[in-house]
């Protein structure tokens, strides 16, 4: 066989259909257009999106507003109020919270506010305290360990090693 005998496999390749050459042709008259209308007219061509004249879905919905950090820290929020379940002298962490049922996610990191009043003297490890919680815990003779947060968003590696400081 020589490249010059090479054709398509038959039946695979259709032939244009000529239209507007007469009824006899199979598309004459209005050639396949219809009858009147904005696709019936010569050079007509319709944006993708047009929807008759009305108002494009596009500008009916409103745009997104506001800005989205993708490097924020999403902290699980924990009140000393809720640290009067644990007794006199506890060492409170990450799976005693999650034990006792104030903490949810294993992968988020926990912050300590003050909200609920006076917790008894314990000591906590968690990854953020607020001022007004650490010093509640310390006026009760308790003390505030910090872990090292971990990221809960992975992004781009920063300058300082992918170490997310808190703002």
């Amino acid at each position: 066989m020589r490249l010059d005998q090479v054709q398509p496999a038959k039946g695979s390749r259709r032939q244009r259909k000529r239209v507007g050459r007469g009824i006899s042709a199979g598309g004459g008259k209005t050639a396949g257009r219809g009858q009147k209308g904005q696709g019936a007219r010569s050079s007509s061509s319709v944006p993708r999106a047009f929807e008759g004249g009305q108002m494009p879905l596009s500008q009916r919905v409103p745009k997104l507003r506001g800005f989205y950090n993708r490097f924020r820290v999403e902290y699980q929020v924990v009140n000393c109020g809720k640290l009067k379940r644990f007794g006199e002298g506890a060492t409170v962490d990450l799976e005693a919270l999650r034990q006792a049922g104030l903490v949810r996610q294993a992968g988020l990191p926990v912050k300590l506010l003050a909200g609920g009043g006076t917790p008894p003297k314990l000591t906590i490890r968690v990854h953020r305290a607020s001022a007004a919680a650490r010093a509640s815990i310390e006026g009760a003779g308790g003390s505030v360990e910090l872990l090292e947060a971990e990221p809960a968003v992975a992004g781009p590696e920063s300058s300082n090693g992918g170490q997310v400081s808190e703002p």
